[in-house]
């Protein structure tokens, strides 16, 4: 039986020490690290990265010039550029924003030169003065004579901030210092489904009113579609993580314990050998280093880092879509509410106009003729009151939907101001239809998504194309072997080069398509900008024609109340008729109607402004 020799441990300590030295890749430490403020690195490997460099890109002045990103308002009444982004970029922007100016041409090259496209693009994030990506950068822009040319701030013009919004998804998505009653939030399991009656009784009676606000606080916490998007951006991470793992090392080690038993032989009488039990055992530790991939893991990481960035656009985006239904839902429960209480209120001027004039029938001054047409409008009214209140359970439903309170609560929005505190309470919107446009094309999410999806494809052609290019990896490997107290060790290490010269065009193919898959998002952003450019000027011509609709309506509201007073003196006086009566009760239900679509129906239409132009700054 043979025994492990202690010295096996010793050997891998001391081999451990030594691949420890191996040389690293400057970029690849600040990939791994993500410290800028580690800018020491050995000369060797600094001069290794170029050497990279030089073989991956060929020309570096073909760099892709920094993107223009819509930038994040800080408010939506009062929109803000960042002067110092603009000269420090050196771009001198005209005040519109056309497609041209948000969206960088993708330099012409033929498929030679794409053959030698640069593995290290600056990236849209600040650059790291390690990243030997920085020397790439183009320097600002310079008039014929050599001279910089005069920034946008210089010539005093309003230019947008070029560089990316800043995401809220980590910073203020969920405020944990002001948290919803406890009651209001969601069962942290989603899988639990209710199984008693009590779980699913809602409470009539004891409905609990909320204020939009907190409708909207409510929504952050518990929305699922919210959820799902934060843990997308929890995936993406992941991925970004396991991009960057390519610039370590890989250790493997492997062990065997072999057992084999050798029976004694007898020869011509004679017995040879013994009955024993032979004991093998081996052990192996193997690394690998990809020294050089032609850009492919640069790509890689900087492909997975643009879709992170891709993924907190999109809890932004979500974010600000679920303020926007859910303001939506709360104006829908509120009219439902308001119509209870007009239709109620026509119910009991029915049912005491249909008394009134069984008293003038009974007194012999009525006839059966107006009895009956009372008795008509009273169920009518009656009518309109039952599917009113329908129409609020439906709407109190539909927003803890979308909230997703607990099965049993029953919430209720908060009354909507009276006809005459209107000009005290709604809010005005000050800006012009063409500087809502400009803000929007400032502030919106979209346009940056397309932005960050070209740029992945971008880089993923990049990978692509890596696959047919060289390849250089360093291997290291320690064996030992144990066999009847009798031990042996040996090692290697080296280098291995490369190089897959004929695939049938397949990664060339598959560059193509992601080059396509940019092209296709250049597309998407020339077609998410007429988008936008539509929902601002829908929601602002909406909004100014509820404006006046709601002056009109209060108007009209007065003015019929007036009348029905009238029609009733002129009635017991005996001058008038019935018929002017309910003629009376039916237009200011109607205009009290028209108020409350107005005056719900700005706030719908300030709400979608207010989605159309901004990015999660706006005030509601």
């Amino acid at each position: 039986m043979g025994y492990i020799n202690h010295s096996l441990l010793i050997r891998i300590a001391v081999l451990g020490g030594a691949l420890s030295l191996l040389p690293l890749p400057a970029h690849a430490k600040v990939l791994i690290d993500d410290d800028p403020s580690s800018t020491s690195l050995p000369l060797i490997t600094a001069q290794l990265d170029v050497k990279e460099t030089e073989l991956s890109s060929g020309n570096h002045a073909d760099s892709f010039p920094d993107m223009l990103a819509p930038v994040v308002m800080a408010s939506a009444a009062s929109p803000t550029f960042s002067a110092k982004s603009s000269r420090a970029n050196g771009i001198a922007l005209p005040p519109e924003l056309t497609q041209m100016s948000q969206l960088p041409e993708l330099s012409g090259q033929d498929e030679s030169e794409e053959e030698v496209a640069p593995d290290t693009i600056p990236s849209t994030d600040e650059t790291d003065p390690t990243d030997p990506a920085a020397l790439d950068e183009e320097p600002a822009d310079l008039d014929s004579d050599g001279a910089e040319q005069p920034s946008a701030v210089d010539s005093e013009e309003i230019v947008p901030a070029t560089g990316q919004a800043e995401s809220t998804s980590s910073d203020d998505l969920l405020d944990e210092s002001n948290l919803p009653p406890t009651e209001l939030l969601a069962d942290p399991n989603p899988l639990t489904v209710p199984t008693l009656e009590s779980e699913v009784l809602l409470q009539e009676g004891d409905e609990q009113t909320i204020s939009l606000e907190e409708a909207i606080e409510l929504a952050y916490f518990n929305n699922q579609d919210l959820q799902a998007s934060l843990l997308e951006l929890e995936q993406a991470e992941a991925t970004l993580a396991e991009a960057r793992a390519a610039f370590s090392p890989t250790v493997s080690t492997s062990a065997d314990v072999t057992a084999q038993e050798s029976d004694s032989q007898t020869i011509f009488g004679t017995t040879v050998g013994e009955d024993e039990l032979d004991t093998t055992l081996n052990a192996s530790v193997q690394v690998n280093y990809d020294l050089f991939t032609s850009g492919q893991r640069v790509a890689s990481v900087r492909a997975a880092k643009e879709q992170v960035r891709l993924n907190e656009l999109e809890v932004d985006r979500r974010r600000e879509e679920l303020r926007l239904q859910t303001t939506s839902l709360y104006y829908d429960l509120q009219e439902s509410g308001e119509q209870i209480r007009i239709n109620r209120s026509f119910e009991e001027e029915a049912q005491r106009n249909q008394r009134d004039n069984e008293l003038r029938r009974q007194a012999g001054v009525g006839t059966r003729f107006d009895v009956l047409r009372a008795d008509v409008q009273l169920a009518n009214a009656q009518q309109a009151l039952i599917q009113s209140q329908a129409d609020q359970r439906i709407a109190r439903r539909n927003l803890a939907r979308l909230l997703n309170v607990p099965s049993t609560v029953n919430i209720n929005a908060t009354p909507v101001p009276a006809p005459d505190n209107w000009e005290d309470t709604y809010e005005r919107w000050s800006l012009t239809l063409e500087d809502s446009i400009l803000l929007a094309f400032q502030g919106r999410v979209e346009l940056e998504q397309q932005l960050a999806q070209r740029e992945i494809s971008t880089q993923q052609a990049r990978a692509a194309r890596a696959a047919v290019r060289p390849q250089v990896s360093l291997f290291a490997n320690y064996s030992w072997s144990d066999l009847l107290d009798d031990s042996s060790d040996n090692y290697s290490f080296g280098a291995q080069f490369n190089w897959l010269l004929v695939d049938g065009g397949a990664a060339r193919a598959r560059a193509r398509q992601q080059e396509a898959n940019a092209d296709i998002a250049e597309e998407r952003f020339s077609e998410q900008l007429d988008q936008i450019r539509f929902e601002v000027e829908q929601a602002y011509f909406t909004l100014r024609s509820n404006e006046e609709n709601v002056r009109t309506a209060r108007t009209a509201i007065t003015q019929a109340t007036t009348a029905l007073e009238l029609a009733n003196l002129r009635l017991d006086a005996g001058v008038g008729t019935q018929l002017d009566v309910l003629t009376a009760q039916s237009e200011l239900t109607e205009a009290e109607g028209n108020w409350v679509s107005a005056a719900l129906g700005y706030n719908r239409a300030l709400a979608s402004l207010q989605r159309a132009v901004s990015n999660l700054r706006s005030t509601l």
